[in-house]
């Protein structure tokens, strides 16, 4: 089955018509770990899905280096209206993943995994796992099955629903993020309150040995 959310007419839709749907102020997630990347003296990173900038900004403000992946034009042409060129962004989709060969110390992946099929998402993993450098750090947030949309709409699979027509999101709870990150150097998992609930799965390259 073709995976909607992962078309580049369906997100070109939805920010041609939307625009800056979500603000301009940055994730709750992102906030979270801009701080911690800062802790741990992260210089590069990597946002897949970094839409029109909104999380990505304060990265950068705070010195930290941003290259960023999205499968809208019409998103980065938004972003570099809004932020100009101080983000190297690839057009494209993230199961094209790698789109060069730099080693990243963090990556940053917000609300995004959980749009894709099993093996996309299993491959996403992988990839980014892979453009860490050594002891490098990956941040993701992924809907968890305490949202109340959990069960609504057409099952699709074992814990993934259609929510409404391109919408089909898998749904996350603390063991599937184990069978999913587990051997990625899974680390910690925190419960998060975005405009839906989530979880923050953070990962370190190296910890999972």
């Amino acid at each position: 089955m073709i995976n909607k959310n992962d078309k580049p007419e369906f997100w070109e839709a939805a920010f041609g018509e939307k625009k800056e749907m979500w603000g301009f102020e940055p994730a709750k997630s992102a906030l979270f770990t801009k701080d911690f990347f800062l802790r741990e003296a992260v210089k590069n990173i990597l946002i897949p899905g970094i839409g029109y900038g909104r999380n990505a900004q304060i990265f950068k403000e705070n010195g930290i280096e941003v290259t960023g992946i999205e499968i809208s034009k019409t998103a980065i042409e938004m972003a570099k209206k809004h932020y100009g060129d101080a983000m190297v962004i690839y057009h494209g989709s993230v199961t094209d993943i790698p789109f060069d060969d730099s080693l990243y110390d963090g990556i940053f992946c917000y609300a995004l995994i959980h749009l894709l099929n099993s093996d996309e998402r299993k491959k996403l993993i992988k990839d980014c796992y892979n453009q860490l450098s050594d002891e490098g750090y990956m941040v993701f947030t992924v809907i968890s099955k305490t949202a109340n949309t959990y069960g609504k709409g057409r099952l699709i699979s074992k814990d993934r629903y259609e929510i409404f027509e391109g919408a089909q999101l898998y749904f996350y709870d603390r063991e599937s993020i184990k069978t999913e990150f587990g051997e990625y150097g899974l680390f910690e998992l925190t419960e998060i309150e975005e405009s839906q609930p989530f979880y923050l799965v953070m990962c370190r390259k190296g910890n999972d040995q």
